[in-house]
């Protein structure tokens, strides 16, 4: 039987706050995976905690993944500069609050239940990383390849040709073939 002591109690006796516990439990797992996955992931990943009951993840002292803490109900924000539509149409998903959601960040906050698999929420961090990250620590990121989420636009030159000084003289140019038709 359940013994009423306000709303402090549940069930066969369990209180409300061991109730919430127990089934944070999985969503506790999954922060902690996320945590650890993403420090030995990403170059020069830290983590940061800037107020109570986050410790995020940052890379140069700017906050890539808001994780929620174990204990605490599930919750991320990224910033996902190409995916944001795609996350903002899952029922958990809404664009950051402060005004961050204007600049493709999105925020998810679940339970259990709808919990989405890990790899989606790597992802989300992979491509939040990517879009803060200095371009010298993508580069160490596998291949050396510029990733997707910061690459420049075709048609922009990657870098401005410099032009010789005035009075400069002029490298010589290798004979040019003529061409005999």
């Amino acid at each position: 039987n359940a013994m009423d002591v306000g709303s402090a109690t549940v069930g066969c006796g369990m209180r409300v706050h061991d109730t919430l516990r127990a089934m944070s439990r999985k969503t506790d797992a999954v922060v902690k995976q996320l945590r650890e996955w993403g420090l030995a992931h990403f170059p020069g990943a830290h983590l940061k905690s800037p107020w109570p009951g986050h410790k995020d993840l940052a890379v140069n002292d700017k906050t890539f993944a808001y994780l929620s803490i174990e204990g605490e109900p599930f919750g991320i924000s990224c910033k996902l500069p190409q995916s944001s539509h795609m996350a903002l149409m899952l029922p958990f998903c809404k664009p950051t609050e402060y005004g961050l959601g204007k600049s493709g960040w999105v925020s998810a906050s679940c339970d259990d239940s709808s919990l989405p698999p890990v790899e989606v929420l790597q992802q989300w961090i992979d491509e939040s990383y990517r879009a803060q990250a200095p371009k010298k620590l993508l580069k160490q990121m596998g291949e050396g390849k510029t990733p997707p989420a910061v690459t420049k636009p075709a048609g922009k030159p990657a870098a401005k040709v410099k032009k010789p000084a005035a009075g400069a003289k002029k490298a010589a140019k290798p004979a040019a073939k003529s061409k005999k038709r």
